[in-house]
């Protein structure tokens, strides 16, 4: 692992939670990734399945977890399977988990080899009368490729038909939306390395630049620092590419008078950080770019002070548009009147500010839990306010990472520059 250890009393509690939601005489079962094809041999980067590891703390590939609360005999009632290491595997594949660090690092006593499974299967299903099986339920999900998970469900339903087969996702979604100690030191770390990179950028981003040597930079300075890589696909968009929302080819050369907009974060043990910036290519905004930049930032101050417990999303999305639709009539992009005699059912400031503000934030840079659910100290929220005038070329993006906290918030992203005049003098004085 390229991370520092994560004391497994992180893993314990979880499954502690977990289990205090389960129903007598039910049974959890939950499997690692696939590892992925790409063509002829090659295979793609091992992504662990993140309710696996958020429950075990295991990285590892061909990985069960069972859970078993009322199992008779207490061996069975949390089980670790795992595939068994070789000599031929360490030669070719490199080191795996021995049961000893397993038990060390998970904090499950009982830890069996994969080929142990189908062995130890019918002695769990006798016992159970409910089965906990795991799927990816984010309402944001397109699944085309069969899961492990999936392939699991249709063999275990057809063995086992008259068991009462039940979601875990519902579950996992309640226990992960609140972040613990541990994990929010994580995802600080995550936001810490994030912010290192930008850091780095301020002095590196200049006219003639490719938007690809700006990406290398991030990718240096994550990969510097013990992160496995980027927590999802970067975005480097100079110009006109900074009205594209998902804008990921990344491969425009950077022109003097531009902005640039910049949406990434690093991965660490798993955990997301996010961040969105817009910088002056050529080092300074121009008026029009600096009163849109501007704008954006207070939306963005307005709409982080509203992530404290007790609101909900509806409310929060719905003041935010507000604010925005404020800041677009200052900047002569909607007409008073217009907003006034507006659809309450599509609102003016989507052409120019249409996606949300807000999302989960954790394991998944998208991450699970009840988009209605009440803001609760625990939840770790983005904060993401845009404007973008196709007509102008001109994309503006500002986005940190926010801990709801019992008194209000904690800005996870606050040592990282955001006010225009900080920008412009960091990137001076990395031209001078």
């Amino acid at each position: 692992m390229r991370y520092g250890s994560i004391s497994p009393d992180l893993f314990k509690e979880n499954r502690r939670r977990f289990r205090e939601q389960l129903p007598p005489a039910s049974l959890a079962i939950f499997h690692s990734n696939d590892v992925l094809p790409t063509n002829a041999d090659g295979t793609m980067a091992f992504r662990q399945n993140n309710d696996l590891f958020y429950l075990s703390g295991v990285d590892q590939e061909e990985s069960i977890l069972v859970i078993f609360p009322d199992a008779v005999l207490p061996q069975y009632r949390e089980i670790l399977f795992l595939k068994e290491t070789s000599e031929h595997i360490l030669v070719w594949e490199g080191y795996k988990l021995t049961k000893e660090q397993a038990r060390e690092q998970s904090g499950v006593p009982t830890i069996m080899w994969l080929d142990a499974f189908d062995s130890v299967l019918p002695a769990l299903m006798n016992e159970a009368e409910n089965v906990y099986l795991n799927t990816n339920e984010h309402i944001r999900a397109v699944v085309e490729v069969e899961t492990r998970d999936a392939r699991f469900i249709k063999q275990l339903q057809a063995r086992y038909p008259l068991h009462q087969y039940r979601r875990a996702a519902r579950l996992m979604h309640q226990l992960r939306a609140i972040k613990s100690a541990e994990e929010i030191r994580l995802l600080q770390k995550a936001a810490d390395i994030t912010g290192d990179a930008f850091r780095r950028l301020l002095s590196f981003v200049r006219p003639g630049v490719m938007e690809y040597e700006v990406e290398a930079e991030i990718f240096h300075e994550f990969l510097r620092q013990g992160s496995r890589g980027p927590a999802y696909g970067s975005i480097i968009a100079s110009g006109p590419s900074a009205c594209i929302l998902h804008y990921v080819s990344n491969d425009r050369q950077c022109q003097a008078g531009d902005v640039m907009l910049l949406d990434f974060g690093a991965e660490y043990a798993n955990y997301a950080a996010d961040l969105s910036r817009s910088i002056p290519i050529s080092g300074t905004f121009s008026p029009r770019q600096r009163d849109v930049y501007e704008a954006v930032l207070r939306v963005m101050k307005f709409a982080t002070a509203r992530l404290v417990p007790g609101g909900n999303i509806e409310e929060y999305h719905a003041a935010v548009g507000q604010a925005m639709e404020v800041e677009l009539v200052r900047l002569d992009l909607l007409n008073v009147q217009d907003v006034r005699n507006q659809d309450p059912a599509a609102p003016l400031y989507k052409k120019y500010f249409m996606h949300g503000t807000s999302h989960y934030l954790g394991l998944d840079v998208h991450d699970v839990g009840f988009k209605y659910r009440t803001f609760e100290p625990g939840m770790v929220y983005t904060c993401e306010p845009g404007i973008y005038i196709r007509e102008e070329g001109l994309g503006i993006r500002l986005e940190n990472d926010i801990l709801i906290t019992k008194t209000g918030n904690d800005d996870l992203m606050k040592h990282i520059p955001l006010e225009v005049a900080d920008i412009e003098r960091l990137m001076q004085q990395g031209r001078a």
